[in-house]
């Protein structure tokens, strides 16, 4: 399964570290506490793959009650260390394709950020999409990010790595060449043709095995779990509301927000 070596990434003290050290809101996560501010006093709120407590920070004080999970021991223990004086904040070990300690229909927001969704195999990612479908109140939300196979495979190009600067050409096309050694099996040609794919990107160094997906694919996926599923840029934080640009857009990943039938 995929998610043995990404897990063990995870438990590595210089990631934990790096994530640890992490503390502002990506834009997106910041639109989507703007637009659910008025509600979040009354939210019981789950918020998976917590990490270092980055979301954490910001979430936990505005909701009635807050339970961060990580399948991370090493990443949960560097958050119960940074929060120790709220009592209030419920942090433990959790795995998102096992939420059977919590009961149907209990989250009115369940959060799901930085791709942590990413890093486990295609069976384990739809099991993670029913099992949040089964906590999650009926009108609840869904907010998760994942990374966008548009973005990446036009790194597989190796003329886009070309500029007129011949030093960071040099640089780029040494990342290709990395890029390329851990992905021997795909070619540019193959992943124009994939709906999704799994891809040893460079974040941390090329140790993590990444789900990569098409915008119109994940929709795909959430339809008929969930309803009104919305697509914001991570960069800008904006709503993409045309098909068009949903299709041609090359942000590295994108954030989705559901409700939950």
């Amino acid at each position: 399964m995929i998610n043995d070596t990404n897990q063990t990434t995870y438990q590595a003290n210089d990631i934990v570290s790096y994530y640890a050290q992490l503390s502002q809101l990506q834009p997106a996560e910041a639109t989507i506490l703007n637009l659910l501010k008025g509600q979040l006093s009354s939210m019981t709120m789950l918020d998976i793959g917590v990490g270092g407590g980055r979301t954490t920070k910001y979430f936990a004080r505005l909701v009635k009650q807050y339970i961060g999970i990580d399948y991370s021991a090493e990443m949960i223990a560097a958050c119960q260390q940074k929060f120790s004086n709220d009592s209030s904040i419920l942090l433990e070990v959790g795995d998102a394709r096992d939420l059977s300690r919590f009961n149907d229909n209990y989250f009115d927001f369940i959060l799901f950020s930085f791709n942590g969704i990413d890093y486990m195999s295609h069976a384990d990612r739809l099991q993670v999409f029913q099992e949040i479908s089964r906590v999650g109140k009926p009108g609840g939300y869904f907010f998760f990010s994942t990374h966008n196979l548009q973005g990446i495979e036009r790194e597989f190009n190796w003329q886009n790595h070309l500029n007129i600067n011949p030093i960071l050409t040099y640089v780029n096309l040494v990342m290709f060449a990395f890029l390329r050694f851990f992905n021997r099996p795909l070619t540019y040609q193959q992943l124009h043709n994939y709906p999704y794919a799994i891809i040893r990107d460079e974040s941390h160094n090329f140790r993590l095995k990444t789900y990569y997906i098409r915008p119109i694919e994940q929709i795909k996926q959430l339809q008929g779990i969930f309803n009104d599923i919305k697509v914001y840029s991570w960069k800008t934080g904006q709503e993409i509301t045309n098909k068009q640009h949903l299709c041609s857009n090359i942000d590295m990943w994108l954030y989705y927000l559901c409700l939950i039938k």
